[in-house]
Parts: structure tokens; sequence; C-alpha cells
């Protein structure tokens, strides 16, 4: 059981209802619904309710989740039964099987999928290259079968239209290798009638309606199915289908099973000729039959690869062996039509038994030795018609019905064994259970001279005309004092019975009232040698396999084929041996509603499958002695937090002694045995009480374990934090060291090398030392500048530093400062010696009359008067004033400005020589340096870093 799942959803097990009556059972039914809980257990059996919706919750995570996992550990879900078979047969080297029933609609065809999905899912951890290919064999002949075997009906838009069994075979590693699957009971009748509202086979639309052009002109058909009688009542039903996606998806599936080109074609035309079949009328011409659409029949014989003239015969005659002499007899137009219909479904009948026997040689194993390769174990999904009661209930509802009874009683007998072995095996005292039985009726269908199938061969074999009304007078004699028969005959006051039609049989279910209309007919299953003649001669080898029979001359004496009843009695018999000697689990699927809606629970509805399900039995005979049992080491695993005992560990001798501690301990041994493996607890209640213990105790722990690991994570983060910082710590004192020791090393000995260490590359320092690597440049630089001046004299210093602030000052902003040359400041001597000594003399004169103690710069300048006029002049700059000269007055000064008047310099970005002396007066003095020897030499450099360096001094 799943007990971790809330109360709110329900009790996920309808073993641990308070009280077990069909009102609770349906209230919980319909809450867990309600709730979007579509699974829930009874014991082992899974109850499954079509949700009629897609739900997340088959997905790889969920897979995950139940892998590997006990029933009552999850909550309850198709994986967990799957995964349980799988378990049995891979640990226990059991061969198992799971057995899916339920109505038509109720999702059985869908569970039987999603089992498949998960099997395929948890095996192969390997990925061996085979067994992937087993696998995608299985998954790919599901969606085969549902197109040829499945249709819509007015309950189910993908109804199973037969019976399934496919049993997987495993290796001794537990990976699928094979398979087989057998098939009951195809519903043939559909190929020529449906009621309104359904189709025929899905295979019939997917071809007409997804076929290519070119396929469906080969096979004259077209894409219109109203177009042919035998689907044409499907044909106008719009419906959610996706025909033509599915044709392609079927292909492909058949293809990547083996089918190969030209068996894929076969399949083709066999349907194509079905659908022509139909399309033909018979008329009478006096007293001869004959075919009214004769075009037909050229088709037809061009799709069975034989002669036109052939088909036309098969049709209209029938031929008889009387003794020696072989005669044709015609037919009346009621046998032509009887005969045609019997064609197609016997046609449509082989053809799929063919292709299910096609699959069947690609699956099943091959060269399997069990001496080499170990037990060969298998595990058995039967996907079955559930009990059927319609309108009109004929030969296929009481076979189906059959089939049920006896599945419903091999149900009882395999849970009550089941139960019964577990006590006798756990050694508790096992009490007798009253049960319904049900082998009354099955023995009332199938018991030898007795039984309804028996009086049904019988009549069949009579000689003469034969009629359904027979076949009831007979049942009436031999029947007439079971309990679980009766007719109108028998009853002549009931008069939900019809006089010489039906019959009612009470069933497990309820009762059935069966109309004995086409029993005979069905039955008998006639087809004429003739057709089977025709089929076996045609010269397409498929189609010849199909019908083996066909071979058989007229004269030559063959034995009577066995009856449908027959053959579907020993199919259920051979079935029911078969599961018997295997572990069986059950899912019972239910349908909600007739509407197919997401939302309703039809309450009446429901009641019904649960009651022919035999749903409410099966809780009583599992809680007849004990609701729930666990083995010893998964319940003291599960509630030992409760006992101080057995938290967190026990140390008592064994785990039965601790189990017995903790029980005893809560007061709860009453109510609880104690078997060899496991303990057995008696009533519901007592389970709900330790999971309240548990949930209190959980919550509690949690919190512990919550307050500890958030210490111990804590205590982590702090060991890690400090170990870091100690290894950060010594890993930069080892950086710095190395960093210094680098530097050490390599300006050892720049004194003695010739450029003082300029060429030295400095090492990179760590992210620490950046500022300190800055500080350290920088009095390297002081250093190296100083060893550079220490020799040098005043005069030179003050050149050095002149040029230290040209280039501070105009460095990126002029294209030439002049930096290369010496720089000598006084010019006017070098640029005049002719006029020298006029100059010497008036600056002697300035330097005693001003003051001044030494010339900063002079030279030639060229200046715009008021008049625009360019006049030659010369700048004489001391330390005191800035004087312009006239040079051709023996440099007399025309202006004198004081130094401290003198607020800036400006000179242009160009080559030019241009300078601007601002003065406080605003009269500034704009000249432009001439006279360069060399010629292009730049002397605004010179006069911008001499004026800067004595102004900073």
């Amino acid at each position: 059981m799943a007990e971790h799942e809330s109360l709110e959803f329900g009790k996920a097990d309808f073993v641990l209802l308070d009280n077990v009556s069909l009102e609770e059972f349906m209230a919980n039914l319909k809450l867990r619904f309600e709730k979007g809980r579509i699974y829930t257990y009874i014991g082992e059996v899974v109850v499954s309710v079509n949700p009629y919706r897609a739900m997340n919750i088959y997905g790889r995570d969920t897979i995950e989740q139940y892998k590997g996992r006990e029933l009552y550990e999850r909550p309850p879900h198709l994986f967990a039964i799957a995964d349980a078979a799988y378990k049995a047969m891979k640990r226990r080297n059991k061969d198992t099987c799971i057995v899916i029933s339920g109505e038509s609609g109720a999702g059985k065809t869908e569970a039987s999928k999603y089992i498949m999905q998960y099997i395929a899912a948890i095996t192969n951890p390997g990925q061996r290259a085979e067994v992937e290919r087993v696998k995608n064999m299985l998954l790919k002949s599901n969606c085969v079968l549902e197109a040829f075997g499945n249709a819509k009906t007015n309950r189910n838009d993908n109804s199973s239209r037969f019976g399934k069994y496919m049993d997987i075979n495993f290796d001794f590693k537990g990976d699928p290798i094979g398979g087989h699957i057998n098939n009951y009971l195809l519903e043939k009748s559909r190929v020529i009638f449906q009621q309104e509202g359904e189709r025929s086979f899905h295979s019939f639309y997917q071809m007409v309606k997804g076929g290519p052009e070119s396929l469906l002109r080969s096979l004259h058909v077209s894409k219109d199915p109203t177009a042919f009688n035998y689907i044409k009542v499907g044909g106008h039903i719009k419906s959610t289908i996706d025909d033509g996606g599915d044709f392609k998806a079927v292909a492909d599936a058949m293809k990547v099973i083996g089918f190969t080109a030209d068996e894929l074609q076969t399949v083709y035309k066999v349907l194509a000729t079905i659908l022509h079949l139909g399309n033909l009328t018979f008329g009478v011409d006096g007293d001869t039959t004959l075919i009214e659409n004769s075009k037909v029949v050229a088709v037809i014989g061009d799709l069975l690869a034989t002669k036109e003239e052939n088909v036309e015969k098969a049709l209209l005659y029938r031929t008889v062996a009387t003794g020696r002499d072989v005669i044709d007899k015609q037919h009346t137009a009621q046998e032509a039509s009887y005969g045609r219909d019997a064609l197609a479904k016997a046609m449509y009948e082989r053809m799929f038994c063919w292709i299910v026997g096609r699959i069947n040689d690609v699956i099943e194993v091959k060269n399997y030795d069990a001496k080499v390769h170990g037990k060969n174990t298998v595990i058995g999904v039967l996907d079955i018609y559930g009990f059927e009661i319609f309108q009109n209930n004929s030969f296929e509802q009481f076979c189906i019905n059959y089939c049920n009874e006896k599945l419903q009683q091999l149900f009882i007998q395999l849970v009550l064994r089941q139960e019964q072995e577990e006590y006798q095996r756990e050694g508790i005292p096992w009490k007798h259970i009253d049960f319904f039985n049900n082998q009354i009726i099955v023995d009332l269908v199938e018991l030898q001279h007795k039984g309804i199938f028996s009086v049904l061969d019988e009549a069949c074999m009579n000689v003469g005309k034969v009629t359904d009304k027979v076949f009831l007078q007979g049942l009436n004699s031999k029947l007439a004092n079971h309990a679980h028969y009766t007719s109108r005959k028998l009853s002549p006051t009931d008069k939900s019975l019809e006089f010489d039609r039906d019959f009612r049989v009470r069933h497990y279910a309820g009762n059935v009232v069966y109309s004995v209309v086409g029993f005979i007919d069905k039955n008998k299953d006639t087809l004429f040698q003739d057709f089977k003649r025709l089929l076996y001669n045609s010269s397409n080898p498929v189609l010849k396999v199909m019908w083996p029979e066909g071979k058989l001359k007229i004269t030559e004496v063959t034995k009577r084929p066995l009856t449908a009843a027959t053959i579907f009695k020993n199919s259920m018999i051979a079935l029911v041996e078969n599961l018997a000697c295997k572990e069986p689990y059950y899912v019972r699927c239910i349908k909600p509603n007739d509407v197919k809606s997401p939302l309703l629970f039809e309450h009446e509805r429901c009641r019904h499958q649960v009651e022919y399900l035999g749903l409410l039995e099966n809780v009583r005979v599992r809680r007849a002695g004990f609701a729930n049992r666990q083995e010893y080491p998964r319940f003291l695993q599960r509630y030992k937090m409760i006992s101080e005992f057995t938290w967190p560990n026990h140390d008592l001798p064994s785990e039965k002694e601790a189990v017995k501690k903790l029980l005893q301990g809560c007061g709860f041994e009453q109510d609880v045995a104690y078997g060899k493996t496991k303990v057995f607890i008696r009533t519901p209640r007592t389970l709900f009480c330790l999971e309240e213990q548990r949930t209190e105790m959980v919550g509690r722990i949690v919190l512990f374990l919550q307050k500890v690991w958030r210490g111990t994570i804590a205590r982590m983060r702090y060991r890690r934090m400090r170990a870091a910082a100690i290894i950060l710590r010594a890993y930069r004192r080892f950086k710095v060291k190395s960093y210094i020791k680098d530097v050490n090393r390599k300006f050892k000995n720049v004194r003695s090398m010739k450029d003082h260490g300029k060429h030295v590359k400095w090492p990179t320092p760590p992210k620490v030392l950046r500022r300190f690597e800055e500080a350290l440049r920088s009095f390297y630089n002081r250093w190296w500048a100083w060893m550079l001046i220490k020799d040098m004299t005043p005069e030179e210093k003050l050149r050095i530093r002149a040029k230290g602030a040209t280039l501070e000052a105009l460095k990126d902003q002029r294209p030439d400062l002049g930096l290369q040359r010496t720089w000598e400041g006084n010019y006017l001597k070098r640029d005049s010696p002719d006029t020298a000594s006029s100059f010497t003399l008036v600056s002697s004169e300035l330097q005693r009359k001003d003051k001044f103690m030494r010339v900063l710069f002079s030279c030639n300048v060229r200046k715009i008067n008021r008049f625009h006029k360019a006049e030659d002049r010369a700048v004489l700059i001391t330390d005191r004033h800035l004087y312009k000269m006239d040079p051709l007055k023996q440099y007399k000064p025309m202006k004198s400005i004081p130094l401290y008047n003198v607020t800036g310099i400006s000179v242009s970005p160009g080559k030019d020589q241009l300078v601007v002396f601002h003065t406080k007066d605003s009269r500034d003095l704009v000249v432009c340096l001439k006279g360069m020897m060399p010629a292009g030499d730049s002397r605004i450099g010179e006069l911008v870093g001499t004026l800067l360096s004595h102004f900073k001094r």
C-alpha cells in the first residue's frame, strides 16, 4: 500500500476501508477519480479508472520512481504491478502473467501498452543490440495489431475487437529475447456490418484516407469511404482519428518488423478486394443468378491474381461431389450474397491471423538452449475483452462472457490459492472463506453433452435444415432444471424474453439475455470450399500461404471442421491452463462514463462494473484474515522510529523480535500475528495508527537531521574557509617573497650597468603588490634620473629641467619639441654674428640697469604691426623682464614687460613658430620665431620649457 499518500485522496488500498461495503467502495473510488488518482490497489490487484485525458504520470522520471520498489512504497500505479511481475520473474525465476480485464472503453489496450513501455524501459541496461531489436519489435507489433484488430465503437475510439495474449521471453539476465502472440475470437462480422455510429477495422480507413494516389489507383480504390458498402456507415462519421498519419506509422512499423514489400502489397490487395466484394450485387434473370456489376469481378480477379471467370464461378456456383460425380450447383441470389459476405469475413480473418503469425516468426526465441543460456522465463500480458451486455446480445457476446466467466473463476481460485499458500508458508492458521464459485456457470457453457456449446454443436451436426429455433428447443429440454438458465418457454410469465428467440443466463456479473438468431450460422462459420480453392490457386504466393486447405480436391474426403464454439472453448481452456501455471497479477479496468468525459463519474455505471468484476469479493477475500502483511525488515525500516527499542538500531536477537517489541510498545499485540518472515496486521485501523505515529516522528526526525546537518555544513564551511585563509596567506607570502627575490636578483648589479638597468624587464607583481611595484618603479626612476644628472653642471641641470617641463606641458601636443638638440638659450649672438657686439653692449646695459641675473632666451622674431605690416624684431627674456628690441637700430629696447606681468604663453599645435605672450594688462605680444640655424629647427619647445622651469623655481 502507498501509506505516504495523503488521506485527502481517499484510501490507496481498498483493503484498508473501515467497512467493506459497496457504498464505501464506490465512495472511495469516486473520491480518488475526482482527485486525479486513477489507480487504487486491492492488495496486489490494481483497479484502473479510465481518465479520458492525457496524464503526465508515465514519463522516465515516474519509471525511475517505481523501478525496484515494493508495491506499497509508492502510490498505486500500473508500473508498480509491472515491476512486481518483473521482479518475481527475475529474482525468483518464476513465470508471471498480467491479466488486464474490463469492458470496452475502460482502458485495457492503453494499460497493456504502458506495461510494455515500462518493461522495455527497465531492461537491457547494457544496451545490447539484439535485445534492443527485440524490444523495438514487441513495441511495434502493438501498432500493427491495433490497426488490423481495433475499431471505433460507440463506447471507445480504439476498441480491441479481438483478445490478445502476449508472452515476453527473458534470458537469465532479465533482458527480453523474444515473444509470442496468441489472438482470440476476432470480431470478423464487423467487416460486413457495423452499428450506427461505429466503424469497421481501422485498416480500411487508413488505406482509403492515407494511401498514396499511386497505390489507390493500382487497387482501383477511391479516397471516399462512403463509396464502399462495407465501410460506408463509418465513412460518414466525423472522427478525431488521424487515419492518414496512422497509415504511414503502420506501414513503417510493418517494414521494421520485417514484412517485405510484396507482403505489404498483398495486405493492401486483400483489403481492397474486401471493399470491392461489398459492392457486388446479385440479380436474377429467370432461373439464373447474375452479377449485376460484372466490372467489379474483373477488378477482384486482378487483385487476387486469378482469372475473372474463376472468381465469377466461385461467387455464383458451388461444386458438390455426389459419389464419383461432381456437379456445379447454382446459388440463389440470397445464397450468393451469403457466400460473398462469408468470403469477405474469412479473408480478413485469415489475413489477420497471417499477420500475427508473421510477427511471431520474427519475435519468437530461436536457437535458445537452456543448458547453455540459462532458464528462459516468461511474463505474459493478457489484454482481452471484458464482460459485455448489449441491447441485442448474440453469439459473439456469449463467447466473450464465457471467456470472462473462465477468467473470473481463475481469478478467485488463484487469489484464494495465493492467500492460502502464503498463510501456510508463514505458519498462520487458515480460515475457510465463503465466496461465490462460478464453476456452475462455466459448466453450464462448456460441460460435455450438457453444456450450451455441446447443444449448439449437436444442432449444427443434425442432417437436414437446422434452425436457431431447433437449437433453443434443445437448450430448453437439456437445461430446464438449471438454476442459472431460463427462457420464455420455461418462464412463461417473463415478458422480457421473446418466444422461440431468447434465453437468459445468470452470469456472476448479472443476468444477460441472448438472442439465438444467427447462433447456428456463426457457429458453423461456413465457407464454401470453392473459395478456398480459388484463393489457394492464386498466382500470388503470399495469398496462397493463407489458404493451405485449398489444395484438397473436391473428391477428397475431409473430416468435418471444428465449430467456432469448440475452437473458442478449446483456446479458452488452453489459455486458463497457461495462466494457472504462472504467478498472476491483475489490472481491473473501469469505465467511469459513456460520454468520454474526464470529469463525470456515473455511479450506477461504475457500480455495475465493480459488481461484475468481482472487486468487492476480492476485497473480502483479502480482508478475511489480515488486511496487511509486510516482511519484517521492511516493516522495521518503515516504523522503527516509533519505538525507543528500535530507533535508530535495535540490539535484539532478530528483526522479528524487534517488530514484536515495537508493536507491544504501541499496544497492538492483540491485532497482529507473526509469521516466519512477515508480520500480519488484522485491521486497517492499526496500520493507520502506525502511520500517524510515524508521520509525527518523521517530522521530529527531519527537524533533528536538519539541525545536525546544518551544523555539520556550517562547521565544514568554517573549516574550508579557515584552510583557504591559511593557504591564501601562505601563498601570498610565498608570492611576495618570490617577487622581492626576483626584483633583487634582476636589479642587483644595476649600478655597474651602462644604462643603470633601464633595459631590465620588471617581473610581474602579485595583485597584492601592485601599488608597491608602482612606488618601487617611482623610486627606481628617481634614482636612475639622479644617476644621470649627478655629474652635470648647474647650466646642464637647468636645461634638463627645462626639457622635462617642455615634455610635461607639450607631450603629444606638437610634433617637434627640439628635445634632441642642445638648448643654448641666448641665440641672438649666434644667429647674427655681425651685430653680436651691439647686442652684447645693449644686454650689458640692461643688466646694469634692471639688475637681472641671467638671460633665459633670446631670438630674432617677426611681428605684425598695427598697420598689418611684418617687421623684424628681437626678443630677449631674462629672469626679470621680457624685452622687445629693434635689430635694425642696434637692438634698441622698444618695450619692456616685467616677467611677473606675463600670465601665460600660447603656442599652436602645428609646426609654425608662433608665440603669444599674455600679460595682465591684456596687451598680448604676438611674435613668430625666425632665423633658426639650421633652417627647420623648432625653438618653441625650448622657449616654453625655459619659462616653465624658471617660474617653477
